[in-house]
C-alpha cells in the first residue's frame, strides 16, 4: 500500500511539474504587439523603428500579412510577405523569442501607406508637386489679399501639412541607402506577354544560386512595360511579369518567399530606353531583379 501511495504521489508531482513548465512556456510566448515603420529588411527579419525604439521582427512561413479594409476594418485582404518593403508602416502581433526578437504571427499594413512606400522606393515624392501648386495659389491670392484671406490661410495650412509629409517621406527614403547590390539581372518580354523564356529562366537560376550563398539576403523584383497601351493595362501587365519571376524563384529555385520583396507594379514608369523606337520599347518590357544585403546585418 505504501509503494502504491508513493507511486501515486510521484505521478502527481510529475504532472504538477509539467503544468508549471507548460505555463512558463505559454508565458514566454505571450502575445506582444509592435508598431512602427520598416527601416530595413534582411532576409527573414525586419528592423521596425518607432521613434527612438527599434525591434527585430522575424517572418516565418506561418506569418500572415493583411490589410484591414472597410470603415471598421472588418474586411481583411491577405497579401504575400513580398509587400514588406522598407518605408512601410505596420502593426505586428506575435511573441518574443529567446533572443528578444518578435516572431510575427500577423502583420497588418495599410493599403494607402503601402502605395506611398512603393512610390518612395521608386524615387518619387508624391507631395512635392502639390506643395508647388499651393505656393502658386498663395502667390496669386496675395494680389487680392483683402478678398482672399481665408484661401491664403487654408493654402498656408496645406503647405505646412505637405512639408511635414515631404520630411517624413524623405526620412523613409533615406533608409533605402542601407543596402548593397550583390548581383542583378534583367529579363525581357514579348509584346503584351508575361511569359518567361528559357534564356530568362537560366538567368534567374544563376541569380538564385548566387543569392543562396549570402547571409541575410533579399531579392528585389520590379516589373515594367513600354508606353504602349493605357496606364491601367500597363500596371497589370508589369505586375504579372514581376509575379511570374517571383513564382519562378519560389517554385523552381526554392527561394523562401520571405526573402523576396516586390515593391509594386511600375508600369511604364522609369523607361530604360526611348519608347519612340522598336528596340527601345523592347528594352522597356522588362523585370529588374537585384540581390541585396543589408550593410549592417541585423540577424537571419
Amino acid at each position: 500500500m505504501m509503494c502504491r501511495n508513493w507511486r501515486n504521489a510521484t505521478i502527481v508531482c510529475l504532472l504538477a511539474a509539467m503544468s508549471i513548465f507548460a505555463a512558463s512556456q505559454d508565458q514566454e510566448k505571450k502575445e506582444t504587439e509592435v508598431k512602427g515603420m520598416i527601416a530595413s529588411r534582411t532576409g527573414e527579419t525586419l528592423l521596425v523603428k518607432d521613434k527612438d525604439k527599434q525591434t527585430i521582427v522575424v517572418i516565418t512561413d506561418d506569418t500572415k500579412t493583411k490589410d484591414n479594409k472597410g470603415l471598421i476594418g472588418v474586411r481583411k485582404e491577405y497579401m504575400a510577405n513580398t509587400v514588406l518593403i522598407p518605408g512601410l508602416k505596420l502593426k505586428v502581433k506575435g511573441h518574443t523569442d529567446e533572443q528578444g526578437r518578435v516572431v510575427a504571427k500577423t502583420i497588418t499594413v495599410d493599403g494607402d501607406d503601402l502605395e506611398t512606400a512603393q512610390m518612395i522606393q521608386a524615387g518619387m515624392h508624391p507631395t512635392v508637386q502639390q506643395v508647388a501648386e499651393n505656393e502658386q495659389n498663395i502667390s496669386a491670392n496675395q494680389k487680392n489679399i483683402s478678398e482672399n484671406k481665408e484661401n491664403v490661410s487654408a493654402n498656408k495650412t496645406q503647405i505646412q501639412e505637405n512639408m511635414g509629409d515631404i520630411k517624413e517621406n524623405t526620412d523613409r527614403f533615406s533608409q533605402l541607402s542601407e543596402y548593397d547590390v550583390k548581383d542583378s539581372a534583367t529579363v525581357n518580354f514579348a509584346v503584351g506577354s508575361a511569359k518567361l523564356s528559357p534564356e530568362d529562366t537560366a538567368k534567374l537560376k544563376q541569380l538564385a544560386q548566387s543569392a543562396s550563398g549570402l547571409k541575410g539576403y533579399i531579392i528585389e523584383v520590379k516589373g515594367f512595360t513600354d508606353a504602349s497601351g493605357n496606364a491601367a493595362m500597363n500596371e497589370k501587365l508589369s505586375e504579372d511579369r514581376a509575379g511570374n519571376v517571383v513564382k519562378y524563384f519560389v517554385q523552381q529555385a526554392n527561394i523562401p518567399v520571405r526573402h523576396i520583396v516586390a515593391p509594386g507594379a511600375m508600369g511604364e514608369f522609369q523607361p530604360t530606353a526611348s519608347n519612340e523606337t522598336t528596340q527601345g520599347r523592347a528594352e522597356n518590357r522588362r523585370v529588374e531583379i537585384k540581390v541585396l544585403t543589408n550593410k549592417v546585418i541585423v540577424g537571419d
